[in-house]
């Protein structure tokens, strides 16, 4: 059964659902960028004030700062057995990075999932989730922004694991129940 996974998808794809769902089928763990980052700026570090002032503006957090957040939490021993990586690489150079860190530990990933939802549908949800959980990051500029990033430097992941042969693309428009069992019947 494949346990060294990342989720794919543009921001308010669903990641976040699915990924829980995917480590409680599989009993991993699952490590987050936006959850270590959101961490830091709870906790008031510079890190996390940088972060925040980044995020709500719709930028990325550099890739020198995510990437060494990535390297620590992966040495850890929680994740000797499998994880499943949610909103980490971003871009081709954080997946060359990740290839390199992964391959000093001896392991590589066994599969990718890209949950590939229309643009307008993702647009929807996170001004939805916007209203429900108050995040001062997702006004529709912001959305726009942070979608246009995405095109730019996340999309091209999904041709680089496709070429790798590691990409399961997944229709991600449906309820969250189809989505799942889409994504369930491919990690069987």
């Amino acid at each position: 059964m494949k346990k060294r996974l990342l989720i794919l998808g543009a921001p308010g794809a669903g990641k976040g659902t699915q990924a829980r769902k995917i480590c409680e089928l599989l009993d991993i763990p699952t490590f987050s960028t936006g959850e270590m980052l959101r961490s830091q700026m709870k906790a008031g570090t510079e890190l996390g004030k940088k972060a925040k002032e980044l995020i709500d503006r719709g930028e990325l957090v550099p890739d020198s700062v995510i990437s060494s957040l990535v390297e620590a939490e992966l040495q850890s021993p929680h994740y000797r057995e499998g994880f499943l990586a949610d909103g980490y690489p971003r871009n081709l150079e954080q997946a060359h990075f990740l290839d390199r860190v992964l391959k000093d530990m001896g392991t590589k990933l066994d599969a990718v999932i890209n949950l590939d939802v229309r643009l307008e549908d993702v647009v929807g949800r996170l001004l939805k989730r916007a209203e429900i959980e108050n995040r001062s990051d997702d006004t529709e500029p912001v959305i726009r922004r942070r979608l246009q990033v995405y095109q730019e430097q996340t999309e091209p992941l999904v041709r680089y694991y496709r070429e790798a042969g590691l990409l399961i693309n997944i229709d991600g428009n449906g309820s969250i129940d189809q989505v799942w069992d889409s994504i369930a019947a491919q990690l069987q």
